[in-house]
């Protein structure tokens, strides 16, 4: 069979599966099961099959389980919600203010979680509902919380480039270090483009006077210990004022930045590898809610509650982590005995040899490489595209990537960035149908399309620049060595 066929047939069977609703995982081991068949000496490679699954799931991939834990405790014991609310205290006279408050604390987020998804929908399920409340413009109101929920897809702790890495047998390290630059760019290009935008037209987002409970009402201060009140004070002037606007900040973004400064931080200084890291960061989410319940039980202040930790909070995070995990790890199995397929079948080695008689550049065929990303991710989700593209473009000896001889970490932040870019673009794009799962039913998907398309020029905007200048991603990863 030649190479090109080989490739239609296998290609062709995960795309057709995949769009009549298959999961991913099971259209990825049904064209498995086609592949090996033909391509692996017909029973003898379905034999060797549940081998080959066993041999995919290595060490290196732990840290997306506990990443995605370290998220689900924040999630599940509410303290995702009390940190956007500090945020939105802390903010005030600013045009735009709560499209700023979504990005700052969609920013803030992302380097916890790790999840696009769950980005995307606490923002939008807290304060898209007051946004249109206030008179937000859709336009101003669901861009920035969809644009700022695929930062989490650079931002340590990102699942998705972990399990980048891990495929692609490079430094988990390097990767998640490497994100963090472009990541706070895009965020900071986010935070000046909708300053810009509301300052020169004011009616995006009208300005308003903060809620009189939260802000001009006085403040009641109670310290409890041992389950009796001992003290009780009302305060009222400048105190009032400390209170409501700097002590959310100190008592819920404070702890939560220290959770990230646990995980990055022992990563760059090589106090940890990326898996300790993550073990780090769960035990740092735990201590940060234990320490709200106990501030929520000693000292009571109006207006500011602690987290609801107890047993069922973090039953539900080890069970919603499980099922994303168990996923991921059944996709991964499929995926690299797939790949294993295509280069039996001689499909990679075709296709490279294809690109190669082309005889472009190392930067010409990096920007091919974005462009089909940007095509697939049109239409399949992130983890798909990502799989089906990885034995062409980093996998092995005969890889894009090998032959050219591209650096590898700058390869793979722009992969990430162009997925992140996919994320916004339609008919597929899938943070759009998540912000229309929690808009008001009024919204149509249309008003949600248009309200990403700046923000997708954005992205692009970064995307070239680092096409332009690696050292934008390459420079921090590079103190790590």
């Amino acid at each position: 069979m030649e190479w090109y066929s080989a490739l239609i047939l296998l290609l062709g069977t995960v795309s057709v599966l995949m769009f009549t609703g298959l999961p991913v995982a099971l259209a990825f081991f049904a064209a498995n099961v086609v592949g090996t068949w033909i391509f692996i000496s017909g029973d003898i490679g379905l034999v060797l099959m549940p081998m080959e699954f066993h041999n995919a799931i290595k060490f290196t991939l732990v840290p997306i389980g506990l990443f995605l834990l370290m998220g689900e405790i924040l999630l599940q014991t509410g303290v995702a919600f009390k940190a956007i609310g500090a945020i939105d205290k802390m903010i005030a006279k600013i045009p735009g203010r709560l499209s700023i408050v979504s990005v700052v604390g969609g920013t803030v987020f992302s380097s916890l979680s790790g999840s696009t998804i769950a980005n995307t929908a606490i923002l939008g399920s807290v304060l898209l509902p007051d946004m249109m409340r206030r008179g937000y413009k859709p336009s101003i109101a669901m861009g920035p919380i969809m644009a700022v929920g695929g930062i989490a897809m650079l931002i340590p702790p990102s699942a998705l480039a972990v399990l980048l890495a891990s495929l692609a047998e490079q430094s988990v390290a390097k990767l998640l270090i490497a994100g963090i630059i472009p990541g706070m760019l895009m965020a900071l290009l986010f935070f000046a483009y909708v300053i810009i935008r509301c300052t020169l037209d004011p009616s995006l987002a009208p300005a308003y006077e903060p809620d009189d409970e939260s802000i001009d009402a006085p403040v009641k201060l109670d310290l409890n210990w041992r389950g009796k009140k001992r003290w009780s004070g009302t305060y009222d002037g400048n105190l009032k004022r400390f209170i409501n606007r700097s002590l959310p900040f100190i008592l819920y973004i404070l702890p939560l930045g220290s959770i990230f400064v646990v995980v990055v931080g022992s990563i760059f200084f090589k106090l940890a590898a990326p898996t300790e890291a993550a073990a780090l960061g769960c035990l740092a989410s735990l201590a940060a809610c234990y320490l709200f319940r106990i501030f929520k039980s000693t000292i009571v202040i109006s207006g500011v509650d602690g987290a609801d930790f107890d047993f069922s909070s973090i039953w539900k995070a080890l069970i919603e982590t499980a099922k994303i995990n168990t996923m991921i790890l059944f996709i991964i199995a499929g995926s690299l005995v797939f790949s294993q397929a295509l280069a039996n079948s001689g499909a990679t080695n075709g296709l490279l040899q294809q690109v190669i008689s082309l005889d472009l550049s190392p930067l010409g065929v990096v920007i091919i490489m974005m462009c089909v990303l940007l095509f697939l991710g049109a239409f399949m989700d992130q983890v798909s595209m990502l799989l089906l593209t990885l034995p062409f473009f980093l996998l092995g000896s005969t890889s894009l990537q090998a032959v050219f001889n591209i650096d590898v970490t700058w390869l793979m932040v722009l992969m990430l960035i162009t997925m992140e870019i996919s994320l916004l673009t339609p008919p597929f794009g899938l943070l759009l149908y998540v912000m229309k799962g929690v808009a008001p039913f009024k919204v149509t998907l249309g008003q949600i399309v248009l309200s990403a398309m700046p923000f997708i020029f954005i992205e692009l905007g970064v995307l070239a620049l680092l096409i332009v200048f690696p050292e934008v991603a390459t420079w921090l990863p590079g103190k790590v060595q």
